[in-house]
């Protein structure tokens, strides 16, 4: 029979335990003989039986696969292994030595001694180590022989662990883990509470056929996982869906309760889970600094951005919260919502466009940071309504600005968007225009102790107003069809969670960094995904074939819609941000007193409704605006 193969941290282990066979072998005569151990020592039974023991145990670990068990989760299970193990080397060291020497030349209670010793230094160092890393003991058997759903694993870290410990605690689980497939191919061929890691992610058809052959085939494919990318949660859910698996996932780690008395629920995976990126490292210690006991304002508070903003900076501790929106629903709810919460606050309707009432406001809370989210976003509504876009886009945000100004407020972050970038529509070109205001009065208050100008962009997110994940969604409940501009449409997607905690991180950056005046904050948005494909497994999520139980019609691009976005223009230099997961883009920047006649101009031109004098103006402020459709790039275009 052929021995095991070790995996390559393995070797580690092996020599460890070969290392305390030979250990205990010496202490157990120590314990034995006493103060007569040192004249024994020297002796040729001594170091023969030493070597006959080590020889010994290093064979039956090698065999037994004792070093296969990941010391970071170790268990009952494990200890059951060591027993065997333990007890095997020391009845075949007896043996040996009885057809040998007749046990003559041993103590014979050696092998006693012995057995008890070796079971420490086995034990020992493993649970010590997990005590060390989890700070508690929890060791309980694994499997009561209950027939239960098989399932295969994504992800052999501590969700992994926690799940697989959490069934042994739940007479009536539903799922037995059969495989484990790692991120790493360092635990490959290593064991987590008895249950092997078969293969890594990529390995994935192996693997199942592999449990096939043994009649154990999942049913479910389970990610444990809590920072894998949505490249790979889809390319998982593609293979989970060719073996004829459901794709599940376990709650976050921070979700789990001390001592897990209840089960963990395995979830159904959410269209968050196949778009969402790696977590971020964030410097929440910076946000805090900035926030915390100090005035904050947030414009559009009761949108989807501005809501979520809302919701985390009341989590560092501001001395007071204002927030300000134009929609008096969305303004009672955030209201609502965060009302039990001891931070004194005002809810304020205002509408960014109007300069006095927004001036007086200001005055009146003197803000110490303003988030200014209100905004029209909906492209092909601000294309249908171009004088309430400007209105709204350039010059509510010069409002916002000036009046950051004259309260001496501390930082403005202005919320950008990916649209700005080569503009097509009259949103995005807004956008661009309010992004050369913020710059333009950066850049000349530099080194004056004013406010700080602090820019943000990014793309699509998920759950915003006028996404096309809730569009598909309701027509996903209307039993279709999902409608598709075209078959190439790419866009950039994040969560609103990570979208907000990234400005929070620009935002606490930007107010400290000088060198960053003037440039652009950008989100890094990952890799653009095809519409096409985001509604195919939007339809396979919900348990459905697209194209047979829903239709997919592709209805064309809509006024001022672009097959893909950008995040920087050919001409931004790239500076780097100093955090992962934020870029730093420094476009061309216009003088600040052209910028305040360019914003007097729009201002007056909205009034009069005068159509042909607006796009002239857009068309000198943002050069790179084109009202016809750019063809996607040859790598975007490939899907």
């Amino acid at each position: 029979m052929m021995m095991p193969k070790i995996p390559a941290r393995g070797y580690v282990a092996y020599g460890h335990d070969i290392f305390m066979a030979a250990a205990s072998f010496v202490l157990s005569m120590y314990l034995r003989l006493g103060e007569s151990f040192s004249a024994y020592a020297s002796t040729d039974a001594f170091i023969q039986g030493g070597i006959v023991f080590t020889a010994i145990a290093a064979a039956v670990f090698l065999f037994m696969g004792l070093y296969r068990g990941v010391w970071r989760y170790a268990s009952l299970n494990d200890l059951m292994a060591i027993t065997r193990a333990v007890t095997l080397v020391v009845l075949i060291f007896l043996l040996a030595m009885f057809l040998w020497t007749r046990m003559n030349t041993l103590p014979r209670s050696l092998p006693i001694i012995n057995w008890f010793v070796l079971m420490a230094l086995l034990g020992g160092p493993r649970f010590l180590y997990r005590f060390i890393k989890d700070r508690r003991f929890d060791l309980r058997f694994e499997g009561d022989g209950r027939p239960r759903v098989p399932v295969l694993l994504a992800g052999a870290g501590d969700g992994a662990e926690l799940f697989i410990r959490s069934l042994t605690r739940t007479t009536d689980a539903n799922y037995r883990v059969v495989g484990i497939a790692s991120e790493k191919k360092s635990r490959v061929g290593r064991r987590i509470h008895g249950i092997e890691v078969l293969g890594v992610l990529d390995d994935l058809a192996l693997i199942v056929t592999t449990l096939e052959k043994r009649g154990e085939k999942p049913q479910r494919l389970v990610l444990t996982g809590e920072n894998m990318g949505g490249a790979t949660v889809r390319t998982l859910f593609d293979a989970a869906t060719r073996h004829g698996m459901t794709l599940a996932r376990l709650p976050k780690l921070t979700d789990f309760k001390d001592g897990l008395e209840d089960a963990i629920v395995v979830k159904p995976v959410a269209i968050e889970d196949l778009l969402g990126r790696p977590q971020a490292s964030l410097d929440r210690e910076a946000m805090s600094t900035l926030i915390k006991g100090r005035r904050v304002l947030v414009t559009g508070a009761g949108g989807s951005i501005g809501s979520e903003l809302v919701r985390q900076i009341t989590g560092f501790g501001p001395s007071e919260i204002t927030l300000l929106d134009h929609s008096e629903f969305n303004l009672y709810a955030i209201d609502l919502e965060i009302g039990a919460l001891d931070i004194p606050r005002r809810a304020v309707i205002a509408d960014v466009r109007n300069r006095t009432r927004i001036c007086k406001i200001f005055k009146d809370v003197a803000p110490e940071l303003v988030f200014h989210a209100a905004a029209l976003k909906h492209v092909p509504l601000v294309e249908a309504n171009i004088f309430e876009g400007v209105m709204t886009n350039v010059i509510g945000t010069v409002n916002v600005a000036d009046a950051c100004l004259d309260a001496g407020a501390k930082a403005m972050v202005f919320v950008s968007t990916d649209k700005a970038v080569n503009p097509t529509n009259i949103m995005g070109a807004s956008k661009r225009i309010a992004e050369q205001y913020c710059q333009a009065l950066d850049l000349k208050h530099a080194g004056r102790g004013k406010t700080r100008f602090i820019t943000v962009r990014f793309g699509n997110v998920l759950g915003s107003t006028g996404s096309v994940v809730p569009l598909f969604q309701q027509q996903l409940a209307a039993g279709g069809p999902l409608t598709v501009t075209h078959p190439q449409m790419l866009r950039y997607f994040m969560t609103i969670r990570e979208a907000v905690e990234l400005i929070l991180q620009a935002s606490a950056l930007g107010s400290l960094d000088h060198d960053g005046e003037g440039k652009i904050f950008v989100l890094d948005m990952g890799e653009p995904v095809r519409i096409l494909d985001l509604a195919k497994q939007m339809i396979r999520l919900a348990g459905l074939k697209p194209d047979r139980d829903i239709a997919i019609e592709f209805v064309g691009l809509r006024p001022g819609e672009k097959l893909f976005e950008e995040m920087f223009h050919d001409s931004e230099a790239l500076v780097p941000a100093q955090s992962s997961g934020l870029l730093l883009a420094s476009p061309r920047t216009v003088e600040g007193d052209e910028m305040t006649r360019s914003a007097e101009e729009l201002a007056l031109v909205c009034a009069n409704e005068d159509a042909r004098a607006l796009m002239a103006a857009i068309r000198r402020l943002v050069p790179e605006y084109r009202e016809e459709e750019q063809s996607p790039p040859a790598k975007a275009a490939s899907g």
